[in-house]
């Protein structure tokens, strides 16, 4: 684990989400307000006062939270390059980026890059999307049935974001990525921005469960797009929680930086925790993670699948990335950091829904 004594009197001075951002999620095909799910059972085990989980096992048709951000930054990158004023219809945005010949390009470890195809499938324009050697087959399968190209690169995430660089630089293409790079700063906001739906709603619902706002948030982590979302919403001047990133053993890029008190990239291993085995922190992210988080928790797949198995016997349905949040709270009240009793409300963020993973031993 990593501690923060500084976070907890962080307060995020950027400007709100743009709140338009939410309606253009609801006119969306599929459009859903996913469920945040009281877990009494852990409440007592770990003598906390409320535990709830955000269970995003079914959103816009997709099993993750990914679609949120890619599908607003790609709805506002599209109109930019077709020089098109929003509010537009989908079907006039699309119509404008088949003229325009516009073609999108990312990499991905399987939720991202099914969204963004999804979105191209949407827009009716073509997409290509750079994999890892280690993503299997059927993960592959899944983001082709969406209808875009799947390139998997000789190498890891890292190796297949410079892969998709390097096409744009062949062809005239749009770059979509939910990381980032000096110089590459833009499109990447506007996916965390995108995610900032997803809080409203637990916002709206942690009122009506528990009548309270949320004192400990926890956040998976890859490349941070989404930590960084939930940073800037939870240390915001209107309320604060305190923000716990958990991460994979064998990925644990932002701990490491947080440690080292700068970007450091990493080699990362192998995990169940697939869409979180990223090398390298997005460099648009790293100030508000670096000053807004509390604490950053690395988990073991051991720990993460016996929380998966808690959750499903719980009816929440989700994959190993959704479980990992309750597995770094386990490690947390085990060590009796960040004051963590019966007067706390926890809210755990499940970014995916279940699907099929070898068991580790």
């Amino acid at each position: 684990m990593f501690f923060n004594s500084s976070a907890c009197s962080w307060v995020y001075q950027g400007s709100a989400p743009d709140p338009s951002v939410e309606t253009f999620h609801c006119r969306l095909p599929d459009y859903n307000t996913t469920p945040l799910i009281n877990l009494p059972m852990v409440a007592k085990e770990l003598g906390l006062g409320h535990v709830v989980i955000k269970d995003e096992s079914h959103r816009l048709g997709l099993p993750a939270f990914k679609i949120l951000g890619a599908s607003w930054a790609i709805y506002k990158a599209v109109a930019q390059e077709c020089n098109i004023a929003l509010p537009c219809p989908l079907e006039e945005l699309g119509g404008a980026a088949r003229t325009h010949g516009i073609k999108l390009i990312t990499c991905t470890e399987g939720n991202w890059g099914r969204a963004v195809a999804r979105m191209a499938k949407y827009l009716g324009i073509p997409a290509t999307i750079f994999v890892p050697d280690f993503m299997d087959e059927a993960t592959q399968d899944k983001i082709s049935r969406e209808g875009a190209k799947v390139v998997v690169v000789d190498g890891d995430y890292d190796v297949s974001i410079q892969a998709a660089r390097d096409e744009v630089e062949n062809e005239s293409s749009l770059l979509v990525m939910d990381t980032s790079w000096k110089g590459y700063e833009e499109i990447p906001e506007w996916v965390v921005e995108g995610y900032s739906t997803m809080l409203s709603e637990t916002d709206r619902q942690l009122d009506e469960i528990v009548g309270r706002l949320a004192t400990h948030v926890f956040a998976s982590v890859g490349v941070g797009s989404w930590a960084q979302a939930v940073c800037r919403h939870y240390k915001a001047a209107r309320a604060s929680a305190a923000v716990i990133t958990v991460e994979p053993e064998a990925a644990a890029c932002l701990k490491t930086s947080l440690e080292a008190g700068h970007i450091t990239p990493i080699t990362t291993g192998h995990t169940i925790m697939n869409g979180m085995c990223c090398g390298t922190v997005s460099y648009t992210v790293w100030d508000t993670l670096r000053q807004g988080v509390d604490a950053s928790v690395a988990v073991s797949d051991v720990e993460v699948h016996n929380d998966l198995q808690c959750l499903h016997s719980q009816d929440v349905k989700n994959g190993p990335c959704g479980a990992a949040p309750l597995s770094a709270l386990r490690r947390l009240c085990s060590e009796r950091k960040l004051a963590l009793d019966q007067d706390s409300v926890i809210v755990l963020f499940s970014t995916e829904g279940a699907r099929d993973y070898v068991v580790p031993t």
